[in-house]
């Protein structure tokens, strides 16, 4: 093996990180170098950049910088009537918008008393979306991981089998991407005729790619020397940096609000959510390997379950003429990337007085990885962010 996969941080020779946390350093020193990786690198998770401060190879500095989007997302949903608001928020996260349909579709219920009336196969078919968005999402993330140490046959994978349950997407909603499925009072459509046969189809065919990205990533001696003990996450930093989701869970910390605080019917599914202990990004991608394990098995469970027929909205106001009683509320669910909120403020008006979206990237992408960069090898960047599962809209919206 070759010294480079032996690499360890020489701390003493370049000291970035004082013991008060500051930068110890002169970077206006000329052996020190400037590097911009992004907005557009196939490292970088959206339109993100990260600045870079080196010695030699040797990260002393990094600084998120997250300004390439610049829509205003929240005070556009703002400026809006209530219904209008969905084609807007599910842009704060491209990835996986069904979450914030979910989140801005139970805020507008709770605040206008129409959270208990919402009917049992609505929620049971809000439950499926939110799965199916969660399972799209982990063939991109974890076959991406290996993609980021070279291994792009698993990436090619990932982004079939994720068409697959694009295809199901379009099927149950009339979109691949945007689909604006979860409405308030309910969902806009049952399933269409053998909707359960085709996605059963497709998840026989995700658990044998479940098998295939496993010997491909944890079988592989690259992967293991490249993501073992690299971007660790010690457990003493969940609570101090807010880190939730999959880069807790991989740090021995069991956080996930479908347990914690069940909605919809979790509580009526079994599930435990897989956790590690090494905190690296071996360890999250194989809390996020098993996720995907997990996530079939309920998507399966939610189909076994839900009932064959029944009313799939309640009765609600013309939205057009929607006026919601003043009031606030902070709906949250857990999304692939962790907990998920959202603050809603209504006035009385027909329009939401406030919005304010809690989405993890935040802290994972400017925080956290601001952080862990330093003192690290330039080649481990990508990797590092990646592992994180950043969506910067989340954080420029």
């Amino acid at each position: 093996m070759s010294k480079f996969f032996e690499f360890k941080p020489d701390r003493s020779k370049y000291p970035a990180m004082g013991a008060d946390g500051k930068l110890d350093i002169d970077l206006s020193s000329q052996k020190y170098t400037k590097l911009w990786l992004g907005p557009n690198h196939p490292g970088v998770t959206g339109n993100m950049a990260v600045e870079l401060t080196l010695a030699g190879d040797e990260i002393v500095e990094a600084k998120t910088h997250v300004g390439y989007l610049h829509r205003g997302f929240e005070k556009l949903i703002e400026r809006r009537l209530y219904v209008q608001g969905f084609p807007t928020s599910i842009r704060m996260c491209v990835a996986e918008p069904d979450t914030n349909e979910y989140l801005i579709a139970r805020s507008t219920e709770v605040l206008s008393g129409y959270d208990k009336d919402v009917p049992e196969m609505a929620q049971w078919l809000r439950m499926l979306s939110l799965e199916m968005a969660r399972l799209q999402g982990l063939l991109r993330g974890v076959p991406g991981q290996a993609g980021t140490f070279s291994l792009g046959i698993g990436v090619q994978w990932g982004v079939y089998l994720r068409d697959l349950i694009l295809d199901r997407f379009e099927e149950l909603t009339g979109a691949r991407v945007y689909h604006m499925y979860i409405i308030p009072g309910g969902v806009r459509g049952l399933l269409p005729d053998g909707f359960k046969k085709r996605m059963e189809d497709n998840l026989r065919d995700i658990d044998d790619f479940i098998v295939r990205i496993r010997q491909l990533m944890f079988n592989n001696a690259i992967f293991n020397k490249r993501a073992k003990g690299i971007g660790v996450i010690p457990k003493e930093w969940v609570e101090q940096y807010g880190i939730v989701g999959t880069n807790a869970r991989a740090s021995g910390v069991k956080r996930d609000i479908r347990k914690d605080y069940p909605y919809l019917h979790y509580d009526q599914l079994d599930f435990d959510p897989p956790t590690a202990t090494d905190g690296d990004i071996y360890a999250r991608s194989w809390v996020r390997w098993q996720e995907l394990i997990q996530t079939v098995d309920l998507i399966r469970q939610i189909m076994a379950k839900m009932p064959e027929k029944g009313d799939i909205r309640a009765q609600m106001p013309n939205v057009l003429h929607w006026k919601i009683p003043k009031g606030e509320t902070y709906t949250r669910l857990e999304s692939g990337r962790g907990e998920y909120g959202m603050y809603y403020v209504t006035d009385g008006s027909d329009k939401p007085r406030r919005v304010n979206l809690r989405g993890p990237s935040y802290t994972h992408a400017i925080a956290l990885l601001e952080k862990m960069l330093v003192n690290t090898n330039i080649a481990d960047v990508h990797a590092t962010m990646v592992s994180l599962q950043t969506c910067p809209p989340e954080i420029e919206r």
